[in-house]
């Protein structure tokens, strides 16, 4: 577990994050509202050299070109809306998830089918500081450290 103080802190977890990913890598962030999530996956698309991240909360995905394309998807809707079952290869994205590294906000089981290796992410803010919990699936994660 990582203990997160500032909002700077969560960006330079990200691009630490980032500095080890690559194309077909998949991330799922999960934690409250506010937590820090989109500000991680700022961090790691910096580490792409894409600036610009925002949340893709109204439109569910964002395709960013960079040095690896990054997919930024934001699952939350789907979930409140009851269409969980929608997956990410059902929506229309520019850019194949095998060339590109996909983050999916809010990524639960049915985002989890999507790769057998992944980096689950948890974001406590149950305190001014958050907890990161950083669960590394499958043989692709093995032996990094972040």
């Amino acid at each position: 577990m990582i203990t997160i103080e500032t909002p700077e802190a969560m960006f330079a977890l990200g691009e630490k994050i980032g500095s080890h990913v690559k194309a077909g890598d998949l991330i799922l962030l999960n934690g409250a509202l506010g937590a820090g999530k989109t500000i991680l996956v700022q961090g790691i698309g910096a580490a792409l050299g894409i600036e610009g991240v925002t949340s893709p909360t109204f439109v569910i995905a964002r395709t960013h070109k960079g040095r690896i394309p990054l997919i930024h998807m934001d699952a939350y809707r789907l979930l409140e809306s009851g269409r969980e079952k929608l997956f990410l290869d059902d929506l229309d994205l520019d850019t194949e998830r095998e060339g590109a590294v996909t983050v999916i906000e809010w990524g639960g089981a049915e985002s989890a089918r999507l790769s057998e290796d992944r980096l689950e992410i948890t974001i406590d803010r149950a305190q001014e500081s958050r907890e990161v919990t950083i669960n590394p699936i499958g043989p692709r994660w093995a032996g990094i450290q972040i």
